[in-house]
């Protein structure tokens, strides 16, 4: 299997590398200061419009969509290694080229099954980042990992749907500039378990849609847009905004959750590569003892099992996104379950070993580390925990060694 950059994804390589180098790392600072001085938690910082509009003049925008009309073009293979530098600079650089969560899988859903006038309504303002978008999923009332326990209802009254029920971790939802959101929820509850479910489109302006609360992870509160808990009280849409067929739900969300596996686990071992240059440099600097923290044999055995899981990851990853190009998302869903347990625990490993080097620095704000700790540890859980893709790679291994 080739699992190298095509000849055009070099070039985008490239150009985005040279960008983070004179564009995103130096801003880093001033991005944070911006929102700071704001005093607003979800300030969409002047810093992060001038450095949308260079991406653009570059021609780094929509990286992740494969549709040139809409996007670049580029293979999934080809994005990986792109993910993989934007997740160096997490909270700047996917946004910087219109490439975040969880706008990316809604406008693949958007693109693959909205219908023409969903798409100049919604798609269009999303792919020019006009706009920001949520996706209504996960729910506090039960165990979200399995879609089959969905309480929240889209039941039809004439021309309209009318929606009920409460969601959390719908990232962005709370960011001025979300305009509209996917919500998913039953339209048919006799219908069988993986029929029952629907995706609908919500503008975020409709009556009955309350944020309830803002939901902080690990005790601090994310700027994007938040994750918040929303109460959804007889909302009523237009029949038009339903995505697909109804029972069509549970299909779209594995149309969605696919390609977003691969991006998320792309980025954490960017993240991943940057904790460890922290960490190599920190190491060469601090004493400890009489020697550098280099010499000492604690720390090289982290520096070594660091290297070794990022390169096992990252081929894993790339093997995935390779599979995605030649047998499509589906005849992938193993491989991507396996890089969705393997890049996130490997992130929070050399993350913790960054940390630990780096001494009290690595709890603070003074470096990148504890941000990307705690986003990596999320997403061991965000779409599908460990135990459900460990679940379903079990079950695939044992078909082969049961009674035919």
């Amino acid at each position: 299997m080739d699992l190298r950059l095509s000849a055009r994804g070099e070039e985008f390589r490239d150009s985005l590398l040279d960008f983070l180098d004179v564009h995103v790392y130096p801003n880093e600072a001033r991005y944070a200061a911006e929102i700071e001085a704001s005093g607003e938690r979800h300030h969409h910082p002047a810093v992060l419009r001038e450095l949308q509009d260079e991406a653009r003049r570059r021609g780094l925008w929509n990286l992740f969509l494969p549709d040139p009309e809409h996007g670049a073009g580029l293979s999934n293979l080809d994005y990986a290694y792109l993910a993989e530098l934007t997740g160096r600079s997490p909270l700047i650089a996917p946004e910087a080229l219109n490439c975040n969560a969880p706008d990316t899988g809604n406008m693949e859903v958007l693109h693959l099954f909205g219908t023409p006038e969903q798409q100049q309504q919604w798609l269009h303002p999303l792919l020019e980042a006009e706009i920001r978008s949520a996706f209504f999923m996960t729910e506090p009332d039960v165990a979200s990992s399995d879609a089959r326990n969905i309480r929240s209802r889209i039941e039809r009254d004439g021309d309209e749907y009318v929606l009920n029920g409460r969601k959390w971790w719908s990232t962005g939802a709370a960011s001025p500039r979300c305009r509209v959101g996917i919500f998913m929820g039953v339209t048919d509850p006799d219908e069988q378990p993986y029929r029952q479910q629907s995706m609908i489109l919500v503008p975020m302006d409709t009556p009955g849609i309350e944020i309830v609360r803002e939901l902080p992870v690990f005790g601090h509160y994310d700027g994007h847009g938040g994750h918040p808990e929303l109460r959804f009280t007889d909302v009523r849409v237009p029949a038009g905004n339903l995505i697909g067929q109804e029972g069509d739900g549970f299909r779209i969300a594995q149309e969605r959750l696919g390609p977003g596996r691969i991006h998320h686990c792309m980025r954490l071992i960017g993240m991943a590569e940057r904790a460890f240059d922290l960490m190599c440099e920190r190491a060469v600097a601090r004493e400890t003892f009489g020697k550098h923290l280099a010499r000492q044999g604690i720390v090289q055995h982290w520096i070594a099992q660091s290297r070794v899981r990022i390169e096992q990851a990252r081929l894993l990853t790339l093997e995935a996104a390779a599979l995605m190009d030649t047998v499509g998302n589906k005849g992938a869903r193993m491989e991507i379950s396996a890089i969705k347990i393997v890049a996130p625990q490997m992130a929070e490993w050399v993350l913790d070993k960054a940390i630990q080097v780096h001494g009290g620095a690595g709890f603070s704000n003074d470096t990148p580390l504890a941000m990307m700790w705690a986003h990596a540890r999320t997403l061991r859980m965000a779409d599908g925990p460990d135990e459900v893709h460990e679940m379903a790679l079990a079950r695939r291994e044992l078909k082969r060694y049961l009674p035919q």
